[in-house]
């Protein structure tokens, strides 16, 4: 996937001025923030869960090397195939050469942000292959030539008029008075269209929630069901999934998988929950002729060892996004890169470079719900905070923003002088400006005042100093 991540700043402004979209998000809280916490609310051992899935995902990234060398041994005991690609055009390249083996020309696709991030449609398209997205919300934004806003709901930004109206330039061998006014109008269509590609295609490309070390099968989870149809009626079964996919075994896999679906849309288990151990066998009703597993890196093991190592724990449930205010406010396509919000910003540094990513985890309050929500424990304020920490020493930070930064430090590392510049400040900014209540314009505030009023403060102290008196009263720390 090609990214804009060194345009973020240009992409909020045009995603606050998109009306479709601010009224797409809007939708946000009481589909999944709503939904999850009445789940989890109903799972007492939530907590415990947490604990235990960060136990055992530190457990993969400590012997990640093991994990996927015994997973390998199992796939290929089963008579599959592994196929290891450090980077995107390799594995790209190992999915079109398994393509062009088997003569395919059509291949149909679960969703899988592994697969956006190596840009697999662009790339197989570009070599004389058809990929379909089965997936309705990866689907459309495939009629639209867009990359997907979200982990698990792509199509996220749109309402449901403009997917109408994708449909009706899309699909044009069907009836054009068609109605095409309600959501199941539009999930008929597309199973509609999509039910003969799923019989057409030579190859089934799907990601995967978990690579099994010790029985070598994948997993995946889905709502609608075309995953099985994706990997089951073709001949050929390619699986394409990133290193940290791995865990040790079956029951590893359950443990995770209750946290997973609470996290991500509320439920307690997707719909759909398929394990895959190899190729068909004789005696089996159905599956592939042949089984693939492309395994990718992509700069992940580069991680290891560093602040940012922990981001590899996220299992993708998109509960981080999902409570984020930043990308509450601007969606995910301004982040310009496969995984957005809180995680993207903790991620997208560590794989396409701090000169790239530098301004992503910026974009955050530091208000911690993302750690608080996230399933697998991951640090992400800490992890994003530690990005910012190389932005700046490695020279990054625009001239401007590191002279305020060295003035502040200079200021705040002698306590005296900060007590009074600020107790100055304080006192002066009441004086000036309590008749008004607040300020519409002030220096140096600029990025505040444009968009609403910096309230006036009290005039009755600083922080410490309201401290300091209510302590002396003996009331500090009692709530009052």
């Amino acid at each position: 996937m090609q990214s804009t991540s060194h345009t973020f700043k240009d992409n909020v402004k045009t995603a606050l001025a998109d009306e479709h979209l601010r009224k797409a998000l809007g939708n946000m809280k009481a589909g999944f923030q709503d939904k999850r916490a009445a789940t989890i609310a109903k799972l007492p051992e939530f907590e415990a869960l947490r604990d235990q899935g960060k136990a055992i995902k530190d457990d993969v990234l400590a012997n990640l090397d093991y994990y996927l060398e015994r997973f390998e041994d199992n796939v290929t005991r089963d008579g599959g195939h592994v196929h290891w690609a450090r980077t995107p055009q390799e594995a790209c390249e190992a999915i079109l050469g398994i393509c062009r083996d088997t003569g395919a020309r059509v291949a149909t696709k679960g969703k899988s942000m592994i697969a956006e991030e190596i840009g697999l449609n662009e790339y197989l398209e570009k070599h004389g292959m058809t990929p379909v997205e089965t997936d309705l919300g990866e689907y459309i934004i495939q009629l639209r030539h867009e990359a997907p806003s979200h982990i698990i709901a792509p199509a996220i930004h749109l309402s449901k008029e403009q997917v109408s109206d994708t449909f009706r330039r899309s699909h044009k061998h069907l009836s054009a008075d068609r109605p095409l006014d309600e959501p199941r109008d539009l999930t008929d269509e597309a199973r509609t269209v999509l039910r003969q590609q799923f019989v057409n295609a030579d190859v089934g490309i799907t990601g995967a929630n978990f690579l099994i070390a010790e029985t070598g099968s994948t997993v995946i989870v889905t709502n609608e069901g075309n995953g099985d149809l994706t990997q089951n009626l073709p001949r050929v079964h390619i699986v394409v999934a990133s290193i940290e996919k791995i865990v040790p075994t079956l029951e590893d896999s359950a443990a995770i998988l209750r946290l997973l679906a609470r996290s991500a849309t509320g439920q307690e288990y997707s719909v759909y929950t398929t394990y895959s151990t190899g190729p068909r066998r004789p005696d089996d009703l159905d599956g592939p002729d042949e089984f693939h597993v492309v395994i990718v890196d992509n700069g992940r093991s580069d991680l290891l060892g560093t602040e940012a190592a922990e981001a590899l724990r996220c299992i993708r449930c998109g509960a981080c996004m999902n409570h984020c205010p930043v990308y509450g406010a601007i969606g995910g396509h301004a982040y310009g890169w496969v995984v957005p919000g809180p995680i993207g910003a903790a991620l997208t540094p560590g794989i396409l470079g701090v000169e790239e990513a530098r301004d992503l985890p910026n974009a955050s309050t530091f208000c911690g719900k993302c750690e608080e929500v996230c399933p697998m424990k991951i640090p992400l304020p800490k992890i994003m905070h530690s990005w910012r920490i190389e932005e700046y020493d490695r020279g990054l930070t625009p001239p401007r923003q590191r002279f305020g930064l060295g003035v502040w430090s200079w200021v705040a590392t002698r306590p005296r002088l900060y007590n009074w510049l600020t107790g100055l400040a304080v006192r002066g900014g009441h004086m000036i400006g309590r008749r008004r209540g607040s300020w519409r314009w002030m220096p140096l505030a600029g990025g505040w005042t444009a968009y609403r009023d910096l309230p006036v403060p009290a005039g009755d102290g600083t922080f410490q100093q309201l401290y300091a008196r209510r302590r002396n009263r003996g009331t500090a720390g009692d709530g009052k």
